[in-house]
């Protein structure tokens, strides 16, 4: 990847996102989206094409300006690089991360960010003003392509949600205990999607500072475990290479800021006597089956996080954002 060659990945994403949404065709977005993206683009062309068949002729063409490139040398597969673009969306530096899974293989965005103008790390360049790349152990400590993915969903009906978290206190939040952190970090970026996942499922472990997508998430995910009129079970699926592969820059001061994807399920049981209902246009142009008894609700979350040095004190990885989309609802 050359500097000289960044820009016309950048524009063709742009064009083809563009074209995606005003054809509102799930074909284009695996044009120039793969990963968690791409997931959460065919289920909303999907969705939006049920409630407008004729398509988005008008739909405003996304624009992404003041691009910023950080490329890092890299050997093997997949290559990557990250642009810290402006929208016309909104106020947010949007990163959008793409990636080649091999020769001959077109550019495409894998994961999308959203921070705040002056909360974008920075990276670590060497003289030549390449980033360094942190390589990814995969769970089964190969770093290598073992990877398998699942179809696994969490919380509610809706679209895409994200967040910003402010994290901050002192309750427990993730183990990464799977094996020693790779690149001088508290966490290995390869086992954040597991770890994180285990703690959703736990709520055990240091790994994770407090916050909304991992605290405030298990306190809400508590409200809806049993209700007068339902209960609900939790299933939280690790994503990694080579269908997700968690990707990870080095920052200054010796952390990283890394990208993973997992998948989560949430199903929900009625009591006898009551059926589920489902109201959301969106989850209703979604949804299969017959809603007689319960419905599952499954989608996923892609996540940029920055994990500190290992020999930080007390440091934890920290969610700098969080967007997470339902993907499919299924009546039983």
């Amino acid at each position: 990847m050359s500097r000289a060659e960044a820009p016309k990945v950048l524009q063709r994403f742009t064009d083809g996102y563009t074209e995606a949404y005003r054809k509102l065709d799930p074909a284009l977005v695996d044009r120039v989206e793969t990963g968690a993206l791409a997931e959460m683009g065919r289920a909303d062309m999907v969705a939006q094409r049920a409630l407008t068949p004729g398509g988005n002729p008008g739909y405003p063409a996304l624009v992404l300006k003041d691009a910023r490139f950080t490329i890092p040398k890299s050997a093997g597969w997949p290559k990557f690089f990250v642009a810290d673009t402006r929208s016309n969306r909104d106020d947010h530096r949007w990163l959008v991360v793409f990636t080649r899974s091999g020769a001959g293989q077109p550019w495409k965005a894998a994961y999308l960010s959203l921070l705040a103008e002056g909360k974008v790390p920075k990276f670590v360049l060497d003289e030549d003003g390449y980033a360094e790349a942190v390589p990814a152990r995969t769970t089964d400590g190969k770093g290598g392509k073992n990877g398998k993915s699942g179809k696994d969903g969490q919380a509610g009906a809706g679209g895409k949600n994200d967040e910003n978290d402010k994290n901050g206190g002192n309750d427990k939040a993730g183990d990464g205990g799977k094996g020693a952190a790779s690149g001088g970090l508290m966490a290995d970026p390869g086992v954040l999607s597991s770890s994180y996942t285990d703690y959703l499922r736990t709520g055990e472990g240091r790994t994770f500072a407090p916050g909304g997508a991992t605290s405030q998430l298990r306190t809400e995910r508590g409200k809806l475990a049993r209700t007068p009129t339902f209960w609900t079970e939790y299933i939280d699926t690790p994503e990694q290479a080579p269908d997700f592969p968690a990707l990870a820059l080095r920052t200054e001061g010796g952390g990283a800021l890394a990208f993973f994807t997992a998948h989560h399920r949430e199903r929900r049981t009625m009591v006898k006597g009551v059926r589920p209902e489902v109201t959301d246009p969106r989850t209703k142009a979604l949804l299969k089956g017959d809603l007689k008894q319960a419905v599952t609700y499954t989608r996923i979350s892609e996540a940029a996080v920055q994990v500190p040095a290992r020999d930080a004190d007390g440091g934890r990885v920290f969610f700098l954002n969080r967007i997470e989309a339902l993907t499919a609802a299924k009546g039983e």
